[in-house]
């Protein structure tokens, strides 16, 4: 009976946050570390203008783990305000410590997120059993959805199987999905299959989005739309659209310009790309650097090809 309720209310309720593409935005800074609040509008309003689908914010690209908890909450207040709910706004409030992103996801919701994404905790190791505690002890904190976050290369190879995250969707009703990062398709496909419906997939790599979409994601969660939402979005609304073979000439366009924004760890290239732009993305904080010049160099012909640049 209850895990009936809890279908219904999915149904009724938070199926789905978004669908398409979202962006996992950058968090301008000015030259001195300072978070830049007024390149940061504009960074916002050029995603709204060119149809990014969400905009996913103080995730991985947006360097949340060096930002204070004062910033990282200040920096969702000022995109929720921003976007005045023109998309929906994702906040990136995960941490190792399970009352930490208790505190910052309860944060988040006063600050009128929209949905939150919770990265799996890092440095810990934590078992399924572990997990799935620290997950549902967040969802429970909150009322607003919860998409997990699955990237072991970031979590010290810490993996949420996709039993673990179908039952988490089955269990809690705000747990409504995940961002795959894992790069292991199979594991996908096994996810997809065990899901049956039951839990929003978004891929987390900008070189596989119409494999997920193949197999039935709801979209990308992108570093990618930082430097091309229009085209982005486009990869997503012409598959749904049904034109898998233009979304699929779109996706394999963009492959050069992916590699390239993942020569080196992410954000440092989508940052050096922007401001190439000059979408004004600044420096970044410690303890990531400024691009080698031989990779950076790679990365401007590759806008180049791809005609941003």
């Amino acid at each position: 009976c209850e895990n009936m309720l809890i279908q219904e209310f999915k149904e009724d309720y938070i199926m789905s946050i978004f669908k398409g593409a979202g962006v996992a935005i950058v968090t301008p800074m000015k030259p001195d570390g300072e978070v830049n609040y007024e390149a940061f509008a504009k960074l916002i309003e050029f995603q709204i203008s060119n149809n990014t689908d969400a905009i996913i914010v103080c995730g991985t690209t947006g360097e949340a783990s060096t930002l204070t908890h004062e910033e990282h909450i200040e920096c969702i207040r000022f995109c929720v305000q921003q976007v005045a709910k023109r998309v929906p706004v994702i906040a990136g409030t995960g941490s190792n410590c399970t009352q930490t992103a208790i505190y910052l996801s309860q944060e988040a919701q006063k600050a009128g997120a929209d949905g939150l994404l919770v990265v799996t905790p890092y440095y810990n190791k934590a078992t399924q059993k572990g997990l799935k505690e620290h997950f549902k002890l967040i969802a429970q904190a909150v009322e607003i959805p919860m998409i997990l976050y699955n990237i072991p290369g970031r979590t010290g190879g810490v993996n949420l199987l996709p039993e673990t995250i179908v039952s988490l969707c089955e269990e809690e009703a705000n747990i409504v999905g995940v961002k795959d990062a894992t790069d292991n398709f199979i594991q996908y496909a096994k996810l997809m299959a065990l899901a049956k419906g039951k839990v929003d997939v978004y891929s987390g790599n900008d070189n596989q989005i119409v494999p997920f979409l193949s197999l039935g994601a709801k979209g990308v969660i992108s570093v990618l739309s930082n430097i091309a939402p229009q085209q982005t979005h486009d990869i997503c609304a012409k598959y749904f659209e049904g034109k898998v073979e233009e979304s699929a000439r779109l996706q394999l366009e963009a492959i050069e310009l992916v590699s390239a924004l993942f020569s080196e760890v992410n954000p440092i290239p989508v940052k050096k790309a922007m401001n190439l732009m000059g979408l004004e993305a600044g420096t970044l904080r410690r303890p990531l650097t400024d691009m080698e010049d031989a990779t950076a160099a790679k990365l401007e012909q590759a806008m180049k090809n791809y005609g941003i640049l």
